[in-house]
C-alpha cells in the first residue's frame, strides 16, 4: 500500500484536484466562448448600424416621408427614426450611441407597413406564431430523423438503409419553397383538405379556446409538414452516418461479446455516443430552419416573423426589415452558444487542449 493511500484523505484530495481542474477547463472554455459570441453579436448590431448609412441618400428622411403619407409624424417618433437610421447633421460616433440607446430601451422606431405600431409591438405579435412553429417542427423532425438514421446506421447496406439514405438526400436536396408550393398546390387547391393561407380563422376571436385552439392547429399543419419534410432527412444523414462509424468501434463489439441484447448495445452504446454530433449540429439546424421557415411562412401567409419579414421588404418597411435582421441575427447567435456550451459538457474531448 502506497503512502499516499495510508495518508489521510489522500485519495479523497486527488479525485477534489482532478474535479477542480476539469471545472476550471470548462469555465476556461465558457469564459472563451462567451467572449467570441458576444464579441460576434456586436459586431451584428454595428453591421444594422452602418448598412443603412451606406445606403444612397438620406434613408430616415425616405422613411419619414414615407409615414407622412399616412399620418401625422410626432417629434419623438421623428426623433426615434432619426437615431435609428442617421442624422446628417450628427456625428457618427453620436449616432452610434444614440442607436445603441434606442436598443436598449427596445424602441425600432414606427413601422411604415402596419403604421401607427412600433415595430417592436409589430414583432411581438409575429414572434410567438413563429417560436411555436419552428420548436414544434424542430423537435419532431429531430425525433423522426434521428430515430430513422439509428435504424438505418446500424444495419449499413439492409434494404431499409438502401430505401432511406436516397430519400433522405432527395428530402434534404429540396428547398422550402418549393415544398410549401407543392403542398399548397396539393393539400389546398387540388384537394382542399387544409387552408391555404392565414394562422387561423379570422372569424373566429383569438383566445384559448377549444375553437381557436383547433383552428391553429389546422391552419398550421402545412407550414409544418412543409418544414418537417425539408430538414428531417439532414438528420436522418448526419445519424446514420455517425451510426455507421460508431458501430464499428471495439467498444460496442465488445458489448455484444458480453452477450447484452442487441437493442441496449445500439442505444446505450452505438447511438448515445453517436448523438454527439448531432449536438452541435442542433444550432444551425435551427438557424436554416428559422430561415426556411420566412419562405414557408410568406407562401402561407402565416403570422410570424418570416411574414413579417415578407411584408417589410415588399413596402420597403426599413425599421421592420432592420429590427428583423437583428433579430433573427442573435437569436442564431443564442442558439449556437447554447448547442456549444451543451456539447462542452457532453464531450470531454472538447476540454482535453483547454
Amino acid at each position: 500500500m502506497t503512502a499516499t493511500t495510508l495518508a489521510p484523505g489522500g485519495p479523497v484530495q486527488a479525485a477534489g484536484k482532478a474535479a477542480g481542474r476539469r471545472g476550471g477547463r470548462r469555465s476556461r472554455i465558457l469564459l472563451r466562448r462567451i467572449g467570441f459570441y458576444l464579441g460576434t453579436a456586436a459586431v451584428a448590431i454595428t453591421l444594422n448600424f452602418v448598412i443603412p448609412r451606406l445606403m444612397p441618400g438620406d434613408p430616415a428622411s425616405v422613411i419619414l416621408t414615407k409615414m407622412g403619407q399616412k399620418e401625422q409624424i410626432s417629434p419623438a417618433t421623428e426623433a426615434s427614426i432619426r437615431a435609428l437610421f442617421g442624422m446628417p447633421d450628427t456625428s457618427l460616433w453620436q449616432q452610434y450611441l444614440d442607436y445603441l440607446g434606442q436598443l436598449a430601451h427596445l424602441d425600432f422606431g414606427t413601422s411604415i407597413t402596419y403604421f401607427p405600431t412600433p415595430v417592436s409591438t409589430v414583432i411581438s405579435q409575429g414572434l410567438p406564431w413563429t417560436l411555436g412553429l419552428v420548436t414544434l417542427t424542430t423537435v419532431l423532425a429531430f425525433l423522426l430523423g434521428t430515430g430513422l438514421g439509428i435504424l438505418a446506421g446500424s444495419r449499413p447496406g439492409s434494404r431499409f438503409d438502401s430505401v432511406m439514405a436516397p430519400l433522405a438526400t432527395f428530402l434534404g436536396s429540396m428547398p422550402y419553397f418549393w415544398v410549401a408550393t407543392m403542398m399548397l398546390l396539393l393539400l389546398s387547391v387540388s384537394v382542399p383538405v387544409f387552408p391555404s393561407q392565414n394562422g387561423y380563422d379570422l372569424a373566429l376571436e383569438p383566445g384559448l379556446t377549444p375553437e381557436f385552439i383547433g383552428s391553429v392547429i389546422t391552419y398550421g399543419t402545412l407550414p409544418a409538414i412543409t418544414i418537417i419534410v425539408s430538414s428531417v432527412g439532414g438528420w436522418l444523414l448526419g445519424m446514420r452516418n455517425m451510426m455507421i462509424t460508431t458501430v464499428a468501434e471495439d467498444y460496442v463489439s465488445l458489448a455484444e461479446a458480453k452477450g447484452l441484447s442487441r437493442w441496449r448495445v445500439l442505444l446505450s452504446y452505438a447511438a448515445r455516443n453517436a448523438m454527439l454530433p448531432q449536438v452541435a449540429s442542433l444550432a444551425i439546424s435551427i438557424g436554416s430552419v428559422v430561415g426556411g421557415s420566412l419562405l414557408a411562412e410568406a407562401v402561407f401567409q402565416y403570422p410570424g416573423v418570416g411574414f413579417l419579414f415578407y411584408q417589410a421588404v415588399i413596402n420597403l418597411d426599413y425599421p421592420l426589415m432592420q429590427a428583423l435582421f437583428l433579430a433573427i441575427s442573435l437569436s442564431v447567435l443564442c442558439a449556437n452558444f447554447i448547442a456549444d456550451s451543451v456539447y462542452v459538457f457532453l464531450d470531454p474531448r472538447t476540454r482535453e487542449d483547454a
